[in-house]
């Protein structure tokens, strides 16, 4: 990293009221519904913030002439957590942890008048903590710059605990944990995939939830529609972003909690009796159907992996290339991860061999327009 940049996280106010804010002397405030803000995936927006839900949402915006960059920011809890991301340079990604309360966090200082790309990323999972991000204090003779133009390809993944990061960063000595400090969407198969193809980059993706039952009580093909997933009546406008791909990769809860009848969604699903493959077979292509429906164009990867519903004996995949037969769409392939035969979740050397086996397949495939 340059000596130029120092990037570092401190808490300068803590506000008892949470509505309140007094902004530094000398500063300009640049509120959240600014048009040179540069949002990516279901993000709620008003006139007072931007509220960030699902895992992997991002904004990032281009400054100049900066010598202390501040975000005003709150959380529904207090362990969601982002990346703060310095001229694209991953490899610098420092992890901010965000308070319940509204407050106001110095992201970086700057010592040169140079242009910079400060780009915020949620790593955490999709579940009921709602980020609401309310603007960015900055010197008063600094420059926000028009942003920088959005990539032409698109990608979006639909997928469970494996695609929103579930205990990737766990350190080597620890039992697998889904705490949010181990959570990291930015280390997973699809950002990195994304990231390699200068692709805008959207994760659908909540842990837990499967095709036909879930560990609670929504499936994917009730929430994959909405811009608050733990709002019903929440409701995206897919005409926002039509991606070139889609990956699919579900059913890994699924193949546990069919074979569990004695928990309670798989009660309040199927009664007493498993579902039958077929009826799994039809779940599933019923969803791709629904994406289709709001895709007309989109190239759709029905993947699974690589935890242990591919492992050898499982139905799984096979279950999954029926659908897609069924459907008889030429732009519906599959693509099936190994099975990395460890306990777990996928670490980032896991979710990077995921990462390498789907860029050749994209690659192979040449499925981009």
């Amino acid at each position: 990293m340059p000596l130029f940049i120092k990037i570092f996280f401190l808490v300068c106010f803590v506000f008892v009221n949470s509505q309140a804010f007094t902004q530094s002397k000398g500063t300009k405030f640049i509120k959240a519904n600014h048009s040179r803000l540069n949002y990516t995936g279901r993000i709620g927006k008003s006139d007072s913030c931007a509220a960030f839900y699902w895992s992997g949402r991002q904004v990032s915006l281009v400054v100049k002439n900066v010598d202390t960059f501040k975000v005003l920011i709150s959380d529904t809890r207090d362990n969601n957590f982002f990346y703060v991301i310095i001229d694209g340079d991953s490899s610098t990604a420092k992890k901010i942890k965000i308070s319940s309360k509204k407050r106001c966090y110095t992201l970086a200082t700057f010592e040169d008048k140079l242009e910079h790309e400060i780009q915020l990323f949620k790593i955490t999972n999709t579940d009921d903590h709602i980020t609401r991000l309310y603007g960015f204090e900055l010197n008063k003779n600094a420059t926000l710059l028009k942003a920088a133009k959005k990539p032409k390809r698109s990608i979006e993944f639909f997928g469970n605990s494996i695609t929103c990061g579930h205990g990737v960063v766990v350190p080597a000595e620890s039992a697998d944990s889904g705490a949010p400090e181990y959570f990291n969407n930015y280390r997973t198969y699809g950002a990195i995939t994304a990231r390699y193809f200068n692709a805008n980059y959207h994760s659908t993706a909540k842990s837990g939830i499967g095709m036909t039952v879930s560990w609670f009580p929504q499936i994917m093909s009730e929430i994959y529609n909405r811009l608050n997933p733990d709002d019903s009546l929440s409701r995206w406008n897919f005409r926002q972003f039509i991606p070139d791909i889609v990956v699919v990769n579900l059913l890994q809860n699924d193949s546990w909690l069919v074979n569990t009848p004695e928990h309670n969604e798989f009660k309040i699903r199927f009664g007493t009796v498993k579902p039958t493959d077929e009826y799994i077979i039809n779940d599933y292509a019923s969803f791709i159907h629904s994406v289709r429906s709001k895709y007309p164009c989109t190239k759709i990867i029905c993947s699974l992996g690589n935890m242990d519903a591919t492992k050898n004996g499982s139905k799984f995949m096979e279950i999954i290339e029926q659908a897609v037969a069924s459907l008889g769409d030429k732009r519906v392939v599959t693509h099936f991860f190994v099975y990395k035969n460890s306990s777990g979740h996928p670490k980032i050397l896991e979710q990077e061999a995921m990462a390498k086996s789907l860029i050749k397949f994209i690659e192979k495939k040449l499925i981009w327009k």
